[in-house]
């Protein structure tokens, strides 16, 4: 007969997955309201101490070559702990951001591998952390962090939960940054339209001026810009801009 803990536990484990999935719910929903990558990192560190019962803490720590950047956390105290690792170019949330394997130990038991992590962690009250890597693409791969204060707080299950809860949030991730990317490029296309509307001016003052074709008035734009060390699209300007008030 199961006694009163072992009845308890699946209960606890359904109530667990239950919080998991309302939280993966919120975050497919973030991209209809916050777009920006910076936004949906946070909102994930935010949840995931609220779904893991064993982190007090969370960060999201992304490569740069082989060096690490916090971008996102739950709290202040994890900046420090991450940066001091950062600092001495080892440490768990790197490690599992470059072998892209999970790392869950005690502090106590990573102060001969990673001294400094291990004493800026116990300075920070952390007793136990668990990182698994977050891999998005080439441009964008690093790790999810969890800290605990308390010794051994992550269990087999809260690794499978976040396992979980990273592949749903890769996604939203992922779309975040395409949109990103889309509405850079979609900005940089109008810029440059813009900019060809307006030497298209500039080419036909140039014409009419100096009664040539379109070619050769843009050879004569080029090789102005080029000899007075002055953008094509601003010296488009000042020739759009010179007619302008001629007619005024």
């Amino acid at each position: 007969m199961l006694d009163e803990d072992q009845a308890a536990a699946p209960k606890e484990y359904v109530r667990r997955l239950d919080e998991a999935s309302d939280h993966l719910a919120e975050l497919a929903d973030v991209l209809t309201a916050e777009e920006e990558v910076g936004r949906v990192l946070q909102r994930s560190v935010d949840q995931l101490v609220e779904s893991v019962p064993g982190a007090d803490m969370a960060s999201v720590t992304v490569l740069s070559g082989d060096a690490g950047e916090t971008v996102a956390s739950s709290n202040e105290r994890v900046w420090a702990i991450d940066s001091d690792q950062y600092a001495t170019g080892d440490g768990p949330c790197l490690e599992a951001s470059r072998t892209r394997e999970v790392v869950r130990v005690g502090v106590e038991e990573a102060h001969e591998r990673w001294p400094g992590f291990a004493r800026s962690a116990r300075a920070a009250g952390v007793a136990s952390y668990l990182c698994h890597p977050l891999f998005i693409d080439e441009e964008f791969a690093g790790s999810l962090n969890l800290y605990s204060e308390q010794p051994h707080g992550f269990s087999d299950f809260d690794v499978a939960l976040l396992r979980l809860y990273i592949t749903a949030a890769s996604a939203t991730i992922a779309n975040a940054r395409r949109y990103a990317k889309a509405r850079t490029l979609a900005e940089h296309l109008h810029k440059a339209l813009d900019s060809r509307a307006l030497i298209d001016q500039a080419i036909g003052i140039v014409m009419s001026r100096r009664g040539i074709g379109a070619e050769q008035a843009f050879d004569e734009l080029a090789r102005e810009s080029q000899n007075n060390n002055i953008k094509l699209r601003d010296l488009a300007a000042r020739v759009v801009d010179g007619a302008s008030r001629q007619r005024r």
